[in-house]
Order: C-alpha cells, then sequence, then structure tokens
C-alpha cells in the first residue's frame, strides 16, 4: 500500500520512500530502452539536483524545461522539481511564445535537450538566461542522463525545500484573456499523488502507458506522480500515436493507462488491432479526465477493453484530481464520480453555499489546491471565496453523493435567454450511428447575444448530412437545444493536451461555418430567399443559406411564418424555421404544405361533387339559418 499523506511531504520525500521500499522494482521504461529502477531513478533526480546547486539554482530558483516528451523529460521534471520551481513548456511552442512564457515565469535557467536546435536557444540567450542540457545514451536505462551546464557557481548550496516551496509552475489556458500562472507547491503535488495512488489502489506491479503531454497536469501528476508515489512503474513514451498505440500496449502490457476523451476515442477508432496485436492483455482500468467523457465512449471503451473506466475530474489550480469514479463500486456515465482528495461544494454567485439538490458553481478546498494566482490579485478576488476555490464549473450532486458537470460557466451558451449545456449536445449527436466526434459551442449573434452551433467528425463511409443530423436532434433535444448550424470537419481543433477549447472555436470553424452562395434553384427557394432578404435586411441571400447565421430570431421567423402564409396561402408553426433553417429546407416545408393544402382541397371538391342537389340545398339552407340566428 501507499504511504499515507503527511504534513511534510515533498517530492523528494515521496521519491525517497519509493526507493527505499522498492529499490529494484522499475520505475521507468521507453520503447528500444533498458528498465530504469527506483533506486536508479532516486539517484538520477539527485543528480539533476547536484547540478542545479552547483549553478546557484535552489528552491527559489525558476528552471524551465523544454524536452519531448520521453523519459528524459520524466526524470528532468522529477530531479528540478524535487529540489527547485519547474516550469515545463511545450517544445513546439514558436520564439514569440517561448519568450513570453520564459519572461512571464521569471526562468533563470532552461533545459533543452542536446543538439536541440529549435528557437528556444536563441530565445534563452536574448533573455540572458542560463542553458542546462541533457546528454543522454541511447543505451543507458530509461530517463538516465548527464545534466551538462556552461557555467557553475560558487555560491553556497540551497537548503532543501520546505512543503511550502513551489515545485511547478504552469499556466491557465488563456483561452478567453491573458493565461495566469499557477504556482503548485511541493505539499500540493504530493498530497494530489498519493491522493490518485490510494484512489486507484495502485500497486507496486501496476504499470501506466502514459500518452500524455509531461509539460501538462494530467500527465505529470496522474500518470507520472501517482506512480511513483505508489512504487510503481511508468512507460513514457514520445506521445499519443494511434498507430503504435496497441502495439505499446503489447509490448509493456500496461495495467492502465489515463487520457483525455478525444484520445480514447482515437484508440476506439483503432480498436479491432487491439486483440491483433495483444491477444492475452487485460488491462486493470482505464482512466479518464481533463474533459467531460461521452457516455457512449465510455461504455464503448468498457466493451473493448473489458476493464472499469474511471472517469475523473481534475484542473490544474487543484494539482490535478478533484473527483473520481470509485474503482470498486458504482460507476454512473455521465457523472464525474465522488468527491476524491479534496472537499467539494455548490455554490452561488453571491458566494453562498447551496444546499444538496441544487444547481450551482463547484468551489474547492483540500490539500491539493494551490493558495493562489501569481501576480494577479483581480482573479484571486473572483476565485477565492471564505476558503473556498470557484472552479468556473457548474455541476450538481445526485442522491449518491455523485457529482454532475454541467459545463464551464463560460461555455454555457445565452442562447437569447435559453441557457444551453454544448455538451448534452455532445452527447446527443453521438448517439447518431454515423457521428464519431462533435462539439457543441456558442457562435455571436446580433440580437440572440449568442447562438448555438456545433461542429462533427463523421465516421469513414457515414453519409448523415446537416438536414438529417438536426432531424435526429429535434427528435431527442428541446428546440432550442438544436444546433443552427452544423459544420463538417475532418479532425477538431484541439489544445496541446488533446482539449477542445470551446470559447475559441468559433474563430477557428469560421470558414467552415460560413455557407458559399448557392443560386436557390427554383421559383419556391426565390421566394423565401426574397422572404429572409426582407425579413433580415440581408442581400444576395443562397439556397443553403441559415436564417439563424444571417441574424434571424424567433420574433423575426414569426415574420417569416406571416410572409409564406401571405404569399403561399400556407400555415406553418414558427418551430419549422428552426426545425428548416435554410433556404432550401424551409422551401421544402412550404412546399410539403402547399401539396397537402391542394390534396385536402382535392378531397372536399370530391365530396362536394358526390353530393345530391337536395343535400346542397339543405345544406345551404341551415347556413343561412345560422347567419341569421348570428345577426340576432
Amino acid at each position: 500500500m501507499t504511504s499515507p499523506i503527511t504534513a511534510d511531504s515533498t517530492l523528494l520525500s515521496l521519491l525517497r520512500h519509493a526507493a527505499g521500499h522498492r529499490p529494484s522494482s522499475p520505475a521507468l521504461l521507453a520503447p528500444g530502452r533498458p528498465v530504469l529502477d527506483h533506486a536508479g531513478c532516486l539517484d538520477q533526480c539527485e543528480a539533476v539536483g547536484r547540478t542545479l546547486a552547483a549553478c546557484g539554482l535552489g528552491p527559489r530558483s525558476r528552471v524551465a524545461l523544454v524536452l519531448p516528451n520521453g523519459p528524459e523529460m520524466a526524470t528532468a521534471f522529477l530531479g528540478v522539481a524535487a529540489h527547485a520551481a519547474c516550469a515545463p513548456l511545450n517544445p513546439a511552442y514558436q520564439a514569440a511564445e517561448l519568450r513570453f512564457y520564459l519572461e512571464d515565469t521569471r526562468a533563470e535557467a532552461v533545459v533543452v535537450m542536446r543538439g536541440e536546435r529549435g528557437p528556444i536557444r536563441d530565445v534563452a540567450g536574448a533573455l540572458g538566461l542560463a542553458l542546462l542540457e541533457v546528454d543522454a545514451d541511447a543505451d543507458a536505462p530509461a530517463g538516465r542522463f548527464d545534466l551538462r551546464a556552461a557555467s557553475r557557481s560558487a555560491a553556497d548550496a540551497p537548503r532543501p525545500p520546505s512543503p511550502d516551496d513551489v515545485a511547478l509552475i504552469l499556466h491557465t489556458s488563456g483561452t478567453t484573456a491573458r493565461p495566469k500562472i499557477v504556482p503548485l507547491s511541493q505539499r500540493n503535488l504530493a498530497a494530489s499523488a498519493r491522493n490518485i495512488a490510494q484512489w486507484l489502489a495502485l500497486q507496486p506491479a501496476d504499470r501506466c502507458l502514459n500518452v500524455m503531454p509531461l509539460f501538462h497536469i494530467h500527465g505529470l501528476v496522474a500518470a507520472l506522480l501517482a506512480s511513483m508515489a505508489a512504487g510503481a512503474s511508468v512507460v513514457c513514451t514520445p506521445g499519443f500515436d494511434e498507430r503504435r498505440f496497441f502495439e505499446w500496449v503489447a509490448a509493456f502490457e500496461p495495467s492502465w493507462y489515463t487520457a483525455v476523451p478525444t484520445i480514447h476515442q482515437s484508440v476506439l477508432a483503432q480498436g479491432a488491432r487491439y486483440r491483433e496485436l495483444a491477444p492475452r492483455h487485460r488491462f486493470r482500468f482505464v482512466r479518464s479526465s481533463s474533459a467531460a467523457l461521452p457516455p457512449a465512449v465510455f461504455a464503448a471503451l468498457e466493451q473493448l477493453t473489458g476493464a472499469p473506466v474511471v472517469e475523473a475530474y481534475g484542473m490544474t489550480e487543484a494539482s490535478h484530481q478533484m473527483a473520481s469514479h470509485p474503482l470498486h463500486g458504482p460507476r454512473k456515465p455521465g457523472s464525474v464520480g465522488l468527491p476524491a482528495g479534496v472537499e467539494i461544494a455548490l455554490m452561488d454567485a453571491a458566494g453562498t453555499v447551496l444546499p444538496h439538490g441544487a444547481t450551482g458553481e463547484i468551489v474547492i478546498r483540500g490539500p491539493g489546491v494551490t493558495a493562489g494566482y501569481e501576480r494577479h490579485d483581480e482573479a484571486n478576488a473572483k476565485a477565492f471565496h471564505d476558503g473556498w476555490f470557484r472552479t468556473g464549473d457548474q455541476g450538481r450532486f445526485d442522491d449518491d453523493g455523485y457529482l454532475y458537470i454541467a459545463g464551464r460557466l463560460k461555455e454555457i451558451v445565452n442562447r437569447g435567454g435559453e441557457k444551453v449545456s454544448p455538451r448534452e449536445v455532445d452527447e446527443a449527436l453521438l448517439e447518431h450511428p454515423d457521428v464519431a466526434q462533435p462539439v457543441a459551442f456558442a457562435a455571436p449573434h446580433p440580437t440572440l447575444g449568442e447562438d448555438l452551433v456545433a461542429a462533427v467528425v463523421l465516421r469513414p463511409g457515414a453519409t448523415a448530412d446537416e438536414p438529417a443530423l438536426r432531424r435526429f436532434l429535434f427528435g431527442r433535444l428541446a428546440d432550442f437545444k438544436v444546433p443552427s448550424a452544423i459544420a463538417f470537419v475532418d479532425a477538431i481543433p484541439k489544445g496541446a493536451t488533446g482539449k477542445v477549447q470551446r470559447t475559441s472555436l468559433h474563430d477557428k470553424l469560421a470558414d467552415h461555418l460560413r455557407r458559399a452562395y448557392v443560386e436557390p434553384r427554383d421559383a419556391l427557394e426565390r421566394s423565401v430567399a426574397s422572404i429572409f432578404e426582407e425579413v433580415l435586411a440581408a442581400d444576395r441571400v443562397g439556397a443553403d443559406h441559415n436564417f439563424f447565421a444571417l441574424g434571424g430570431d424567433s420574433l423575426k421567423a414569426t415574420r417569416v411564418i406571416a410572409r409564406v402564409r401571405a404569399l403561399h396561402g400556407v400555415e406553418l408553426p414558427v418551430a419549422r424555421v428552426f426545425s428548416h433553417p435554410t433556404v432550401a429546407t424551409l422551401a421544402e416545408a412550404v412546399r410539403a404544405a402547399i401539396d397537402t393544402a391542394a390534396a385536402e382541397a382535392g378531397a372536399l371538391a370530391s365530396e362536394i361533387d358526390a353530393l345530391s342537389d337536395e343535400d346542397v340545398a339543405r345544406l345551404l339552407a341551415e347556413e343561412e339559418a345560422a347567419a341569421r340566428r348570428a345577426d340576432r
């Protein structure tokens, strides 16, 4: 079993505990490399600490890592974070991005691979930062390297880190504003690592196949640190590769892996290779976090792996995990499980903790939660209230204490006063057999404020079109929750960690949502197009143009229906504009109504022709008598 969480935990004490109890057990593995055991892992980390100390870098120093995913990145992080404040950066950043993050974190030194030819060397040089090089031998155990520094300091050896010293510096995603610095202490990280290890019942025999980036909290804490806390092992891959995933499974026989939902969906797409390459392999469990896992993906993943799927809820400010499904106990697709390692409550906008059964903002407190953003008093004033951290997520608890998340408060679409959770729309779209990956999101609208749209990746060979998907949704969602437009894309844009950032999708997919002009194909389509132009004060509306994308709303939809009635003599419900929002589809609805009216008129004429002269005279007399009574 893992050791209990203690008040004086540091990463160095965590690593020493694992090496002391399981010195020869595997710690790190990698494709084509010998195994590094826990004693060797501790030795490597202490060697990094000695090099840092020789350069005058200690607990108050800030050291950036710009390294590719792999075993060297893993031990470099462990070594730096155990002795200083580590700032891992995405090695794919361009020069301007690197400069911003290095300046913002106030880094004093940068760790890079020997032979690195990217922009980081020039940026570090321009900023006057010390450069430390990782010199790795391809034949050495995974994660073993020499750390070489261009110059060394004669300063006294720094003191050992304390639990309250900063160990990890990360940035928030920054999709709607300048990214904020999240400093996490030694105590935060050690508490979160041990919490995850205990929650998953990790044992030394467990092996995690890590496909998450090691510049992100998910891979660093859930995969790497939790495994180190348990004395278990990690397979350090170059990053997720759907073509090699099951080859790694066959080669390393991992007992689990953790990933974001988009990666799980890619795994499912390659699922036929699982039993082909690893016929006898069995996962003990599969973990999902960092974004909502659609219930359909949850079920398919359990069916493919034959193992329980443990969905967790995490964020950087909490050192990752906040809630999780129990490994042995009820798992409820659509929820993120029970509070795990932190205390969770729901709060209203005024800061009042809400009673059971209410829906509100999710707030947390506990040993893994950051003390506050760095150099951002305004954000701290908004995020922290009465000892609670406000997550920005909206949720509710069920009667069993399981937490359900409606979505990010900033992602909830306010469609003319109607609030829509994009996650609910995603899940409904995933029920369609032709849909592989969907994402709903807000689009700006001149009168509604926000409109709801979606992007969809179809399965290979699928034939569904936009009208078909919208008809499908009208049978499953309230009318106001059905996207007014659905774009078909080859891939959903994602961030560096594989997460979908809804708040920036409209800008990224604007070209896909914009409809090219298509000439109306007949007189009825030309009539509907002219109605749209009149009601919306728009020019040159084409057959595929969408009423809502052009600025339409429910009030203007009633005017469209009135013009259709006046010009074509048929009555349509206003809801027909929502279900048939393009010129072509509304023209189809009008044509169907005209045909129905004509058929009914023809039937009535046939009935009249069948009447005798006496019947006609009697009916006329009855109408005259009724009219006289009405006049009185």
